[in-house]
């Protein structure tokens, strides 16, 4: 991790129940050698940011255990059933009160590299009269994205199991979308389908598998 310009705190949202992968908590299933939840920490550490936030609460401790000593900083919520929201919420209140952007990344996403987010934060830095970055690839929005800490109040008033597509919505004009050269960043591991296409993806360009 390293401090840029515009100091940026990363959450990594792996508090869910993986309800859409039967009796598995995705972020534990292998990928690339390690776990899933292993490869997208570790695609954010090297980047520009200066805090890595990983937001825990289903299977908690395993995820502890698997990212080991990674220098993150742990915070439970205790509310994770109640979707994503509250772990956003959770993640928000406990950076640092330097940082002036929040960087919200899924916990599900192995494919990420440092290089795509440095993309991404390097243009959010670089644009001030863009509040909001999103990385794009052929059209289409993926994850992670990028808020000024001046969003704060509306995401601390999000409900339910939704993100913050919400507030996208209300501020078009603030949205900088900011082209991939991959579709790294449309790619999860949410289903049984999704992970085996991440593990076709995977097998093509490396031998541990």
């Amino acid at each position: 991790m390293s401090a840029v310009q515009c100091p940026i705190a990363a959450l990594v949202l792996a508090a869910g129940e993986s309800k859409r992968m039967p009796g598995k908590n995705k972020l534990l299933l292998p990928f690339a050698g390690k776990t899933i939840i292993e490869c997208t920490v570790d695609a954010i550490l090297p980047a520009a940011i200066a805090e890595v936030i990983v937001v825990l609460g289903h299977e908690a401790e395993l995820l502890r255990k698997v990212l080991g000593k990674r220098p993150v900083k742990f915070i439970h919520n205790p509310n994770y059933r109640s979707g994503m929201a509250s772990s956003i919420q959770t993640g928000l209140a406990a950076i640092s009160p330097s940082a002036k952007a929040l960087l919200i990344a899924l916990g599900d996403q192995p494919l990420l590299q440092p290089d795509e987010l440095n993309r991404l934060i390097s243009a959010f830095s670089q644009t001030p009269n863009h509040t909001i970055a999103v990385p794009i690839c052929k059209g289409q929005r993926g994850h992670p994205v990028i808020f000024d800490r001046r969003y704060s109040g509306e995401i601390f008033a999000l409900t339910g199991d939704i993100g913050c597509k919400s507030i996208l919505a209300r501020h078009p004009a603030a949205v900088l979308e900011v082209e991939m050269p991959a579709s790294h960043i449309l790619e999860d591991a949410d289903t049984p389908e999704a992970y085996a296409r991440l593990i076709a993806h995977a097998r093509k360009f490396s031998t541990k598998f």
